[in-house]
């Protein structure tokens, strides 16, 4: 494999080269998500055209830019590219994927019988317990840490079938704590509320920036015996590249923290306010006249309802959300 051309900000920008085992599964993802948005079209129903946004672009366009682009061309020759590559994988990827709720999109789209089956592999045992925020964050972690210090990125970098594999396993370690946070609650256990999973994403975002942080401190290379014999003359020092690397995974890390935090944090105003109207529709509509009490002097008296004449801890509470007259 001979080395690339020096990088620099044009060739950053236009270097290029073809995965194929990638851009099938971009077309295995991407072919049934167009086909579940226009089968909902044809039924005259709408798909938010932010999620479709999300899952081509930012979902879909990041797995192509992180095995196709520039970090993949120079993957083989410096360490910051490949680790930018891999925290693409397993972080941004997956945000985008998430945010496009294509479980939602096939449980609308399929036949009743076939969304059964996504329903029920989607509680299953297994994936609840894959899913489950405390062992699918761990997972991400042991991931991310398994890769780079243990043999497994050296020998990925030697056997082009394990780099493709540990593409695939980066993106499904990240899958597996955001699509269930982002789009399935029933996947999650019920003490996993919208503040709970703004907790859970805030503490990930300090876990994710851990690897990071352990490649830049660690004292020895990475992939040392590869990278000291492909390192281009070009390039920097290995020891600064890897710490170039570290410096990369912490800055991507803490950037996708946030956008991941605010979506969380508009799912939990939508549920606010979907919960407050229809407790307001509940509330209106138990508000029944009664009849005269004294003659047609006066006029109709609202009944009190149950709210306001019982102390039980749901009346407490509806009592504090509701306006004083």
């Amino acid at each position: 494999m001979g080395s690339p051309p020096e990088l620099t900000l044009g060739r950053l920008l236009s270097s290029w080269e073809l995965d194929v085992p990638v851009l099938l599964l971009v077309a295995l993802l991407g072919v049934p998500y167009g086909w579940g948005v226009l089968r909902l079209r044809r039924r005259g129903e709408r798909w938010p055209l932010p999620r479709l946004a999300a899952f081509a672009l930012l979902g879909l366009g990041t797995l192509v830019v992180a095995t196709m682009s520039a970090p993949a061309v120079y993957a083989h020759a410096l360490f910051w590219p490949a680790a930018l590559q891999n925290v693409l994988l397993d972080l941004v990827a997956p945000l985008g994927l998430a945010l496009g709720d294509p479980l939602r999109l096939a449980v609308r789209a399929l036949p009743e019988r076939a969304a059964g089956r996504v329903r029920r592999a989607m509680t299953g045992r297994l994936v609840r317990l894959l899913t489950f925020p405390l062992v699918s964050t761990a997972l991400v972690l042991a991931t991310e840490l398994t890769v780079y210090f243990t043999p497994y990125f050296g020998t990925a970098l030697r056997h082009g079938w394990l780099h493709e594999l540990m593409y695939l396993h980066l993106l499904l370690a990240g899958c597996l704590f955001v699509v269930p946070v982002l789009t399935r609650e029933e996947a999650l256990p019920p003490w996993c509320t919208h503040p709970v999973r703004a907790a859970l994403v805030f503490v990930d975002g300090v876990i994710d920036a851990v690897p990071g942080i352990a490649v830049m401190t660690h004292g020895s290379l990475i992939a040392g015996a590869w990278y000291l014999h492909h390192a281009p003359s070009w390039a920097p020092d290995v020891h600064h590249d890897q710490q170039l690397g570290g410096g990369a995974m912490i800055g991507t890390a803490e950037l996708v923290a946030l956008p991941f935090l605010l979506a969380i944090l508009v799912q939990w105003a939508r549920a606010e306010r979907a919960e407050t109207a229809v407790l307001d529709r509940r509330l209106d509509a138990e508000l029944v006249p009664a009849a005269p009490a004294a003659g047609p002097a006066q006029g109709p008296e609202l009944v009190r309802p149950w709210w306001e004449t019982e102390n039980g801890e749901v009346a407490q509470r509806i009592r504090q959300r509701r306006p004083s007259p």
